[in-house]
């Protein structure tokens, strides 16, 4: 895949370019959707081919809308990476910005299609679709829908996955009910040797009812979403305004979402059957006019790459809410002598325990986060990079 642009102003130059779009161009829009921390940030590294986007094992990595374009021959996908969708309630928790509670709703509102992305290998939430979850997926029903199971290399026993399939879908896929057989006994039998699952279609649920599920072959071409299959109807308009809790109240002891029109597993940190996936949204793709040039990977500028990942950094090295309170100011960002990017940053932490806390003992946390941040760095922008931090305590 071709690399960021290291300077402002080149990255700029590609966004106003206009688009070197083929003679029948196709393009879709695509939502990736879910919980906070379910992986919608490292699936869309992986569809893009390079890290653009800050991941890390802790909430609310992703504090803004931002978009990622994957082009391939007459095709191409803006991938729309959203802030986990939130609470209002958790959101004041955690000092988000009103952004983080807007944003996912906005990607809804342009997209083609939308990716549900649920982290099966967390035992608390992967049963059911959150609630934020089900009132977007509700808000804009006539927009098709994808559900997929992220982590799942983390599930040992894959029989589960296919009982998750039933209760998220509350048994309904493209409009036609499914047979998943649950039962105890039939399950310890069949999950010490259960094939790789990539690509579920009724006729591979079905086939684990005899010991067998064979993997897809052929991705379906007619992905329109049956109208009958939705929960609930309304009227977009131009503007997303916030529904009042009475108009949820249906959804209340929902678990799953009755309208998704196909189901893949995958383990996007490994990139395990993320090629597959992939390949059915080029297929989904629309006549239309591409919006970016081809040499375009994403829309965010050099700068916000950076802030990004190395606040993706501190989000892994620093406990508990440390890492919120910490403030990026870029102090240089110029070319070296030798071609070389060098970078200068100034980490402003609140309290004298942060800063200690942050370089860590003998200097090894910030020369840490110096270190993998700017390795990434190199990666997205393909370039020798000198970055230096330096922590201070807010006057």
């Amino acid at each position: 895949p071709i690399p960021c642009p290291a300077r402002a102003e080149e990255q700029e130059q590609l966004l106003r370019h206009r688009p070197d779009q083929p003679q029948n161009p196709k393009v879709l829009k695509v939502a990736i959707i879910g919980a906070p921390n379910a992986g919608k940030s490292t699936l869309s590294n992986q569809l893009l081919g390079r890290k653009v986007f800050a991941v890390s094992k802790k909430v609310h990595t992703t504090r803004c809308q931002a978009q990622g374009i994957v082009t391939s021959e007459d095709t191409q996908l803006v991938i729309l990476d959203t802030p986990g969708l939130t609470s209002p309630l958790k959101a004041k928790r955690h000092k988000l910005n009103e952004s983080m509670l807007k944003d996912p709703w906005e990607s809804m509102k342009h997209a083609d299609i939308v990716l549900v992305l649920v982290d099966v290998s967390d035992h608390w939430t992967r049963n059911s679709l959150s609630q934020e979850v089900l009132k977007c997926l509700s808000q804009f029903p006539q927009i098709p829908s994808v559900l997929v199971l992220n982590k799942v290399d983390l599930v040992k026993k894959k029989f589960i996955l296919l009982d998750l399939v039933a209760e998220l879908t509350e048994g309904i896929v493209n409009g036609q009910k499914l047979k998943v057989r649950s039962d105890t006994e039939h399950n310890s039998r069949s999950s010490s040797r259960t094939p790789k699952i990539s690509h579920i279609s009724l006729s591979e649920i079905r086939a684990y009812e005899s010991h067998s599920l064979q993997e897809t072959e052929k991705v379906q071409e007619d992905c329109s979403l049956d109208s009958s299959s939705g929960t609930g109807s309304s009227l977009i308009s131009d503007e997303v305004q916030d529904p009042k809790p009475c108009e949820y109240k249906h959804l209340k002891n929902v678990k799953g979402w009755p309208g998704f029109q196909e189901i893949f597993m995958l383990a996007a940190l490994h990139g395990e059957e993320v090629d597959t996936l992939k390949r059915y949204l080029l297929m989904q793709a629309k006549p239309g006019p591409w919006e970016f040039h081809s040499g375009v990977l994403t829309n965010q500028s050099p700068q916000e790459i950076c802030d990004n990942i190395i606040r993706e950094k501190l989000l892994e090295y620093l406990p508990l809410e440390v890492p919120y309170g910490v403030h990026q100011v870029t102090e240089m960002w110029e070319e070296g002598p030798s071609g070389e990017l060098l970078i200068m940053q100034n980490l402003v932490v609140p309290r004298k325990s942060h800063m200690m806390m942050l370089i860590g003992r003998k200097g090894k946390i910030i020369s840490k986060i110096a270190q993998e941040a700017g390795q990434d760095l190199m990666n997205a922008f393909l370039c020798d990079i000198r970055l230096k931090l330096r922590v201070e305590v807010k006057s």
